[in-house]
């Protein structure tokens, strides 16, 4: 049974101040909760404070992104030795923004999510379709060319053991939800995917979140749908109450 994944996407919103004191609140929020995952992503400069905040419990650490290469002339850029050893087990690679703002691409992602795998990093691996790539009847033709190009190369252990988030790119930040019913099909979607690329039994085991303006109000109908295996949060997850919410939300009976 694939065990839910509740990622919080801070993006660049915290100072480390606030970083620390939004996870100690976390921390009791969610106090006795059990049978799903809970991680949270800050923005680097809090990564190292967090990680001990957290240290010994259950909400696991993640960045929102890296750079494929170990070390060297770099500018700018964080390594997966550097996020591995300040105690992240997750990393989100190719989220729309990246994709948006900063040029990255389906073999950048394919390059990020090898180099994380090889130092014991979990990907989180975003995918997701514009709104008129949507309108135009062209959201599987797209997510399909963005999963067989970022995950090209891996094995079917390698499949199974990270995680695909679908993120429509139309229902990020907009108040917009894919219905559970759509969000559903494009996940089974991808599962079916993965299981031509890796194996049908690579395919069961990886999970499959949602992300795009989840929130407590919607997060039951969602997180519901059987190949629905968690979600990516973004702005729902600065807040403890809402993202709490979501969390048990995910729990299943």
């Amino acid at each position: 049974m694939r065990i839910p994944l509740l990622a919080g996407n801070w993006k660049m919103y915290k100072t480390v101040t606030e970083a620390v004191e939004f996870v100690r609140r976390l921390k009791e929020a969610l106090s006795g909760v059990r049978g799903v995952e809970v991680a949270v992503c800050p923005p680097f400069t809090a990564l190292y404070a967090v990680a001990r905040e957290l240290a010994g419990g259950n909400i696991a650490l993640g960045a929102q992104n890296m750079y494929w290469v170990e070390e060297g002339a770099y500018t700018g850029e964080v390594s997966p030795v550097m996020l591995k050893e300040i105690g992240c087990r997750y990393v989100i690679l190719g989220h729309s923004e990246r994709r948006q703002y900063f040029g990255e691409n389906d073999e950048n992602v394919n390059a990020k999510v090898k180099a994380a795998l090889k130092h014991g990093l979990v990907p989180i691996v975003c995918v997701g379709e514009r709104l008129e790539e949507r309108e135009a009847g062209q959201t599987e033709e797209v997510i399909a060319g963005q999963v067989r190009r970022s995950l090209a190369g891996l094995s079917g252990a390698e499949l199974a053991g990270l995680v695909v988030a679908y993120e429509p790119v139309w229902a990020i930040g907009t108040g917009r939800t894919a219905l559970p019913e759509d969000a559903q099909q494009v996940n089974a979607f991808i599962r079916r995917l993965l299981a031509e690329m890796g194996g049908r039994e690579a395919a069961r085991q990886v999970r499959i979140q949602y992300g795009g303006s989840v929130k407590p109000e919607n997060a039951a109908e969602l997180l519901g749908q059987p190949d629905i295996d968690g979600a990516l949060v973004g702005g729902a997850s600065l807040k403890v109450d809402s993202f709490a919410g979501i969390v048990r939300a995910a729990v299943r009976g």
